[in-house]
């Protein structure tokens, strides 16, 4: 079995099919083994799970690319391709190269095929099921491309069963929204939760776990996007307490971006960069949660580009695609950095600092900038964003089921405990002092949230070597639990409590949505992030006011003028194609 697996990473699976007419190639009538009534061994069923990953490679660059183009942390400039830049201003045709729905179908009939012809019922002389790890995987892989699809494209055609003839090629298949995407696949794949993801062990310096997508998180992110708070947060939760086995712990760890000293402001060390996005081993780094995995030759024809748009290199003479916005410039200065020293004496960062040292520090972690590199007898610039520095395409991380759970507290009416994960980390003590004191009546609820003390160790002035939690806004903004310009809101004019709850809920929501820019900037997330509040809110405003900010609130008229299409009206926020999939214009 190990034989097969080490040649997902050497071989390109072409998996052909026969595909609906209006958006899959028709070059081949068959999927993966088509020709067998059931994948009842282990080269089938490995090597169909193989010809998945393969596909999945083709969407890797385009997963980050449409979430990051048209959000506001990012911006274009002279080197950005054609295609890439209709992405950014919003003028994304069926021509554009990133709108290609055929290529997500292309996973999902593949899915579909394995779904429908794996044969689940063998046992091994343990009575083990054989194959239930990798059938779990596969309806993982179909629930999170159908997401994808629907983010991107607003409505799309729901296809479950595989597709192998031109007849059924040629139906009609039902249309449906991101909620009912999401609902659909929320009971498709809640079944299998508990089931563990393949691991077939190191291919080429990765861990193959990191291959796939654990489903606690997926459910997670399913509920988010259908509005069911309550289950998406207790599903991270869920992840959190089970991904490492029982009775083991998830803790955030203490890596960050800081100031060596509160006087001079100018020596960092960074604990946060190297140990998030550089090691992709699941013990040694456990920062990374999924990633797909690329090509390491270009001339594969799965090769990610990312790394050549985000950087400034050799290898692209020197000419980055993709550059920071203002905007993120502007957010990340606008943190007030608190520092602690061992005695207890809390100083902040004063303002002026250059762009790069204002605030939070994440970001000068990330963007390098030598513009002093000798290259024969010219000088050039060379950006480097720590972030794309693999040929892998990194999609979940524990940071991320921290925030999203945080976000999915907060709008189930808990935003104290939100909040507690952003300033201070959460455990225990912190659940029974901070939180449950002021939701009394759900007490039992919240208390299925278990960060016990002795596994969750919270940060202090002494920094012990066990220490292992903090608030995620003290990666890059000093010591967030003793900054007391970082408080939970509150409105002393409000005396009704429900509509202090109304209130804190929407205003944590705000400091949420900054956090996961300041955390996951050009890491194809922040697109989605807007929407996702807009819609809950009803407030279209919310996406189209910060996207047209991308160059800086003075120069919004400027976005206005680049971006032709009206971003307070949703329609323009999804791709369409052909007039057949999407609610585009």
């Amino acid at each position: 079995m190990k034989k097969y697996i080490l040649m997902i990473s050497a071989i390109c699976v072409i998996c052909g099919f026969t595909a609906c007419s209006d958006f899959l190639d028709q070059e081949s009538d068959q999927v993966i083994y088509a020709d067998k009534s059931h994948l009842d061994n282990a080269t089938d069923t490995l090597w169909s799970v193989a010809g998945i990953l393969n596909k999945m490679q083709v969407i890797a660059d385009r997963t980050i690319l449409l979430g990051e183009m048209r959000g506001d942390l990012v911006d274009i400039n002279s080197n950005t391709s054609s295609d890439l830049r209709d992405v950014a201003l919003f003028n994304i045709g069926d021509d554009n190269m990133y709108n290609s729905p055929r290529d997500y179908y292309a996973i999902i009939n593949n899915c579909n095929y394995f779904i429908a012809k794996a044969d689940t019922a063998l046992r091994n002389n343990r009575n083990e099921y054989i194959f239930m790890k990798e059938y779990a995987a596969v309806k993982a892989f179909r629930a999170w491309t159908y997401l994808q699809l629907a983010l991107n494209y607003g409505q799309v055609p729901l296809v479950t069963d595989p597709i192998l003839s031109k007849a059924e090629s040629e139906m009609d298949y039902p249309k449906y929204g991101i909620a009912e995407i999401c609902d659909y696949f929320i009971d498709d794949i809640a079944p299998y939760a508990d089931v563990e993801t393949p691991g077939y062990g190191t291919i080429r310096n990765t861990d193959s776990k990191l291959f796939y997508f654990p489903i606690y998180v997926l459910l997670g992110d399913l509920n988010l996007w259908a509005g069911h708070y309550k289950e998406a947060a207790l599903n991270y939760y869920k992840y959190l307490s089970t991904h490492n086995g029982t009775n083991t712990a998830s803790p955030i760890s203490t890596g960050s971006v800081r100031f060596m000293d509160g006087t001079h402001w100018q020596d960092v060390r960074d604990g946060w960069s190297m140990s998030s996005f550089i090691g992709e081993n699941h013990l040694t780094y456990p920062e990374l949660i999924t990633m797909i995995p690329g090509d390491s030759i270009p001339s594969e024809g799965n090769y990610s580009e990312l790394r050549n748009l985000f950087n400034a290199y050799e290898s692209n003479e020197y000419k980055a695609s993709i550059v920071p916005s203002q905007r993120i410039i502007e957010l990340s200065s606008a943190q007030k950095y608190c520092h602690v020293t061992a005695s207890g004496e809390v100083t902040y960062a004063p303002e002026g600092l250059d762009e790069y040292r204002s605030g939070d520090l994440r970001f000068q972690s990330i963007y390098k900038v030598n513009e002093n590199r000798m290259v024969g007898t010219h000088r050039v610039t060379e950006i480097g964003i720590t972030k794309y520095s693999t040929r892998n395409v990194h999609v979940y991380r524990l940071a991320m089921v921290y925030l999203r759970m945080a976000e999915a507290l907060n709008r189930a009416g808990y935003p104290r405990f939100a909040f507690q994960i952003l300033k201070t980390g959460v455990n225990n003590e912190v659940i029974e002092n901070d939180v449950i004191p002021y939701y009394r009546n759900d007490s039992t609820w919240i208390r299925q949230f278990d960060f016990p003390n002795t596994l969750y160790i919270l940060e202090t002035t002494a920094n012990s070597n066990n220490e292992n939690t903090i608030g995620i806004h003290s990666r890059g903004s000093g010591y967030s639990s003793f900054n007391d310009y970082y408080v939970m809101p509150e409105d002393t004019l409000i005396t009704d409590s429900l509509q202090q709850i109304a209130y804190q809920i929407e205003q944590v929501e705000d400091l949420i949505v900054n956090e996961e820019a300041l955390e996951f900037a050009f890491e194809g997330q922040r697109f989605y992030d807007l929407m996702r509040v807009a819609l809950r809110r009803n407030d279209p405003s919310f996406l189209a006011n910060r996207i047209y900010a991308r160059r800086g609130g003075e120069n919004d008229a400027t976005m206005h003028s680049l971006i032709q299409v009206d971003l307070n009206d949703t329609r323009s926020w999804y791709l369409n194609w052909q007039d057949k999939i999407g609610l585009g214009y």
